[in-house]
């Protein structure tokens, strides 16, 4: 602990990065605060916890879309445009053939995916000017709190994914999840302020007690999760060319047990948050009642939810990860699995592999997903309910990611040492 610190303080490089990466979050903390025009606050205050995608994008913002700030949306249209061209790789032939091209093809992608966060930023600020008409100041123009929206939140949005750009070019993690990860970290303080009225107004301190060692061991077991893979070994063959000879090392494939992240349990939630919010523009009774059966407060929630989850993990494994790519990557170097065929077989074998560790990653995310909704309901304590699933597994996979790039720029330090 004391190289790490030690390291942030005294390695130039890694300062510098560091204090990058700290000014850019001031720089995007200080905008959640600055609000755009035209809402009444109170009003807005009373549609968040009814269980509708309000409260889920709030987790993702830090409270600014609470206080409707200009960074209300954050980095949500980046992600979502990401995620969107990351699908589109596997669908388009020419996105496919692109992002094989090297650094150039990964550049002319990452353009596309700015001009779409703009363009999904502005059809949906569109959007929100028109479903929070209703909480407008009265008197307020809805013309002009239409412009004002708009430009306001597409402009935030952008203004965000750069800064996040910034912090993955020049300082330390990726940014886009460091943001996020601010933005989760941002909020414990209100949930600690929730908790502590909810004791003094009669709520159990041991429920509080035992919410918090459930939330101790997910993070434990959430850690050796995402750290858990399977080393497939490889053996590359030796290969003489004039003098010398090439090849002969072993090495291996890491196959991580959760390939998807937190991605499966973002798709989900969507998924189930959209006919809430949905169905709040249908005022038919069977409809908001077929509607409240999914909802988070509903009897149908955590099993539909399970469900998804389940089914998103091995969808997104399946559209991120190739056996017949890899295989066909090893046998090009002169590489084979040991004990298996080059080529076909070697693609079987892997798709076998990562077949079974995505039913064990699967299972972990949906169980980890419904823990704290079982919990919460045990204890009555909720205090915590933004803090769920898909905070801890954001906290901890940032956490670690940045801890794996700082000890990486510490070791890189000390070859550097010896080769001086």
């Amino acid at each position: 602990m004391f190289n790490f610190v030690s390291g942030l303080v005294n390695i130039a490089d890694l300062r510098k990065k560091f204090l990058f990466t700290v000014g850019m979050i001031i720089l995007f903390r200080a905008g959640v605060h600055i609000p755009v025009p035209g809402i009444d606050t109170v009003k807005l205050q009373s549609l968040f916890g009814g269980g509708n995608i309000l409260g889920f994008l709030d987790l993702f913002t830090g409270g600014a879309f609470m206080r409707f700030s200009i960074f209300a949306m954050g980095i949500v249209p980046y992600i979502n445009a990401s995620i969107i061209m990351q699908l589109m790789q596997v669908v388009v032939p020419q996105l496919e053939e692109l992002a094989k091209e090297g650094d150039a093809g990964r550049k002319q992608i990452a353009s596309y995916t700015r001009y779409l966060t703009v363009v999904l930023a502005a059809f949906q600020a569109f959007g929100m000017s028109f479903w929070l008409r209703g909480v407008m100041i009265d008197g307020y123009s809805f013309v002009i709190f239409l412009l004002g929206t708009v430009v306001s939140l597409t402009a935030g949005s952008t203004l965000v994914m750069w800064f996040g750009e910034l912090i993955t070019e020049r300082g330390i993690g990726n940014g886009a999840s460091v943001l996020i990860f601010v933005g989760i970290v941002a909020r414990i303080p209100t949930y600690i302020g929730q908790t502590i009225t909810l004791v003094r107004g009669g709520a159990s301190l041991f429920g509080v007690l035992i919410l918090l060692a459930s939330f101790l061991v997910m993070i434990v077991a959430i850690i050796l999760v995402q750290e858990a893979q399977r080393r497939i070994p490889v053996q590359y063959a030796k290969r003489i060319i004039g003098r010398k000879m090439y090849g002969g090392q072993s090495t291996y494939i890491p196959m991580r047990i959760n390939q998807g992240g937190v991605i499966p349990i973002i798709f989900a939630s969507s998924v189930l948050l959209f006919p809430a919010t949905v169905a709040q523009f249908i005022p038919n009774p069977a409809v908001q009642k077929l509607v409240q059966l999914i909802s988070p407060s509903g009897s149908l929630y955590m099993v539909f939810y399970f469900a998804l989850i389940f089914f998103f993990t091995y969808f997104y494994t399946a559209i991120t990860f190739n056996p017949n790519d890899l295989a066909e990557n090893i046998k090009k170097y002169g590489g084979f699995v040991l004990g298996i065929r080059p080529g076909k077989p070697t693609a079987q074998y892997l798709e076998y592999v990562i077949t079974r560790l995505t039913l064990v990653g699967a299972l972990f995310l949906s169980l980890v997903a419904v823990i704290p909704t079982i919990v919460e309901s045990l204890t009555h304590v909720t205090s915590f309910q933004g803090l769920g699933s898909t905070a801890l597994l954001i906290m901890v996979g940032v956490a670690l990611d940045l801890v794996r790039q700082i000890q990486t720029h510490l070791v890189t330090r000390q070859y550097e040492g010896i080769i001086a």
